[in-house]
């Protein structure tokens, strides 16, 4: 007949922490089954006459935790067949414990008790004098992200086992504290060889002793500026300046006011991109965020969205139009991953009444990206050259109509056909020509102020020079940029 499985807690130090019904159950059995022998408390049991196993040699068999927790629990199911079986984990089992885990969920049909135990939690707060309350989180060492640390709580960080853990620790800590940020190494909380080691995060893999009875602690961050890497720190910051006794300027602004500045914020962007720049381009992109946050708290305040809905609309956006990354779907290439971006977006705006293939693009888009944006969705329904020839066929007429043109008013709209025909041009060569004439700018730029250096070196000014030396020297500037 099958038996059930139950599983108890050695609690946090020796048999003195343990709790009494724990140590009548084990006393009761007389056999044991360890997940490790590196407890206090089961030497102690050994010399009290109780025959204890333990699962130490599966760790030696694997690179890595998981396997190891799933042999151990699939070794638990096995014996259970046979007769109850006695199981016990460091700490409370309900704490840290994978393998508990596995047999709570993954075990159809077995009877499992959890008898509970002493959690070093407990000893963890005394040790350290400090609150939970306050805010605090737990988190595994051995699948530590950065993402999940909240930098503000306190934290405490279970299965630091060696230096090779105790690293990585390290290092994804430092992405969100920094280098000499004090940490506590806390060994065997609670029992009589309890150990707290004071260390700069820079040192936690070389400094100190690390075993299985070792949790890590990081105090929160207190210093303003420490705090300067935190997302939510930063709303925090928008929301103070828009707050009463914030900044006038930025209580004033609307959705509408600050249009011209996301556009200007955009395009440093770019020159920081084409300048290759990239500690420029991190502050410009700090620029834009700036203006995200500003419309989500103008959005947040009037009830209508936050920055969460921005990030919620994002991450869903993201995952439904990568079917081939997040689902079942498939992409060779990036040709392919665009056609099924596209056809999903299709999908997407399907309910959407549009009067025209051309509805959708952006009004406020530079007249350059409008004209390439418009050519091309023509373009998806056949409405274009079939090759280049005629392109050039059309830049050539738009250009005569223009030198035939009578009135300022027909020029005008002459040489908006020639730049159309022009942007035609580009497309057709796979150019982004508002990319391409932002590059002649800048080319512009360098060239005309290499002019006003060599001027200056002469002691003149353009107005005091004339066009065939400035041709000149616009000519010298060419071998340069």
């Amino acid at each position: 007949m099958a038996g059930k499985i139950t599983i108890i807690g050695l609690g946090a130090g020796d048999l003195s922490q343990m709790t009494l019904g724990i140590y009548e159950t084990i006393m009761k059995a007389g056999s044991l089954l360890v997940r490790t022998d590196d407890h206090p408390a089961v030497q102690e049991l050994r010399d009290r006459g109780i025959s204890i196993d333990s699962y130490d040699s599966v760790y030696e068999k694997h690179d890595s935790f998981e396997p190891v927790y799933e042999e151990i629990a699939a070794d638990l199911r096995q014996r259970s067949a046979d007769g109850d079986v006695l199981y016990a984990v460091p700490g409370h089992p309900l704490v840290a414990e994978q393998t508990v885990q596995l047999l709570l969920h993954q075990s159809p049909g077995i009877e499992i008790d959890v008898l509970g135990g002493k959690s070093f939690l407990d000893e963890m707060y005394t040790a350290l004098r400090i609150d939970p309350i306050e805010g605090c989180q737990i988190l595994d060492g051995t699948a530590l992200v950065k993402e999940t640390i909240q930098i503000r709580s306190h934290l405490i960080i279970v299965q630091v086992y060696d230096a090779y853990i105790a690293s990585d620790v390290k290092l994804t800590l430092m992405e969100k504290y920094s280098d000499d940020h004090t940490v506590y190494v806390v060994t065997a909380a609670g029992s009589a060889s309890e150990k707290i080691t004071a260390t700069p995060l820079y040192e936690l893999d070389q400094a100190v002793e690390l075993n299985n009875l070792t949790a890590l602690y990081i105090p929160p961050v207190k210093k303003e500026e420490q705090m300067y890497r935190d997302f939510d720190f930063l709303r925090g910051v928008i929301a103070a300046l828009r707050a009463p006794g914030g900044c006038p300027w930025d209580q004033k602004q609307t959705h509408s006011s600050l249009k011209k500045y996301l556009i200007e914020e955009a395009y440093e962007v770019l020159e920081a991109i084409d300048e290759e720049d990239d500690d420029h381009l991190a502050e410009e992109l700090g620029d834009v965020l700036l203006q995200v946050l500003l419309h989500a708290q103008i959005g947040e305040e009037e009830g209508y969205f936050s920055i969460d809905d921005v990030i919620e609309n994002t991450a869903s956006k993201m995952i439904r139009r990568h079917p081939h990354v997040f689902g079942t779907a498939d992409a060779k290439d990036a040709d392919e991953v665009l056609a099924n971006w596209e056809e999903i977006k299709k999908q997407e705006k399907g309910k959407e009444t549009r009067e025209s293939l051309l509805d959708g693009i952006s009004k406020g888009l530079p007249s350059l990206m409008k004209a390439f944006s418009l050519q091309k969705k023509a373009a998806k329904v056949g409405f274009d050259w079939p090759d280049e020839q005629p392109v050039w066929d059309k830049i050539s007429e738009e250009l005569q109509e223009f030198k035939e043109a009578a009135s300022d008013d027909e020029r005008l709209k002459e040489m908006g056909d020639i730049l159309f025909a022009v942007v035609n041009l580009a497309r057709f060569n796979g150019i982004d020509p508002e990319e391409a004439l932002q590059a002649t700018n800048r080319k512009f730029f360098n060239r005309f102020r290499f002019i006003e250096n060599e001027l200056e070196k002469a002691g003149k000014t353009p107005e005091d020079s004339d066009l065939q030396e400035m041709d000149d020297l616009w000519n010298k500037a060419k071998e340069i940029y």
